[in-house]
């Protein structure tokens, strides 16, 4: 398999409403609008196309004027980003064969080569859809339900998601809940997925599922209609999304140790 990166095109569902952080993709973090910081990630990885789909008029004037960065007014009501990025894709005409990658609004300090590296993995595997993921260490990551856990097949591909602790050690955690057994393969979720474009506008067709529905978890449809995911482990560690009051303190207090 090639190590070379193939072209891609990042997009960027950015949603103005946001029930636990008001106004989110504007939300600044040290003097600079997180939707912003996103924007100039996907531009130091290298994309061909950067795109921020929007659903509100106050988002695009925050990107005004950012060199590089296209602005797509998508429709409010989309019932995830992954929908709102179809959406896209049928308004620029991107071809079928063309990798998207979707990177969320709240990842403002996402590495470009996480970035790279979800577009590689696409492009290596014939599953129509890609996302990452790292080791989690320890047992409080496990079992919070906001860290999303996932188990996957042997020749990397997603075999489930859940908010629940996956896999489950059944003989280690009847004795310790507080310490992860050695040599169970516990992985965290990162939210950033590469599609080609052709399955975006069948995913976007797909009806709700049960389990993504009872999870709250969008890649769960993908799953569930029978869709292939492949899964591979980040080069360079995601620091978390932001989606409180918080996480974006604990993001200015990160940038500061990066100066």
């Amino acid at each position: 398999m090639s190590n070379a990166v193939p072209p891609f095109i990042v997009a960027i569902p950015a949603r103005y409403g946001s029930t636990r952080l008001p106004a989110k993709p504007l939300r600044e973090i040290d003097g600079v609008p997180m939707v912003v910081r996103v924007a100039q990630r996907a531009l130091q990885a290298g994309a061909s196309q950067v795109v921020v789909a929007v659903d509100d008029r106050r988002i695009a004037d925050a990107l005004a004027g950012q060199e590089g960065v296209d602005i797509c007014m998508t429709r409010s009501d989309h019932a995830s980003g992954s929908d709102r990025l179809a959406e896209c894709a049928q308004h620029y005409g991107w071809a079928d064969d063309s990798i998207v990658v979707n990177l969320q609004g709240d990842e403002p300090f996402a590495p470009a080569a996480g970035i790279r590296a979800v577009a590689q993995a696409l492009a290596g595997d014939d599953a129509p859809m890609a996302t990452l993921a790292t080791p989690i260490i320890d047992a409080e990551e496990l079992f919070d339900p906001n860290v999303v856990k996932l188990v996957r097949t042997a020749n990397g591909r997603a075999l489930y998601f859940s908010r629940a602790p996956l896999p489950w050690a059944r003989d280690a955690f009847a004795i310790d809940r507080h310490a992860l057994p050695s040599g169970s393969p516990f992985l965290r979720h990162i939210g950033i997925y590469a599609y080609r474009a052709g399955f975006l506008d069948r995913y976007s067709r797909l009806s709700r599922t049960p389990l993504e529905q009872t999870e709250s978890l969008e890649q769960l449809r993908v799953l569930e209609h029978g869709h292939a995911i492949a899964v591979r482990l980040t080069p360079e560690p995601f620091p978390p999304g932001i989606d409180t009051e918080a996480d974006l303190e604990r993001a200015e207090q990160w940038l500061r140790t990066q100066h």
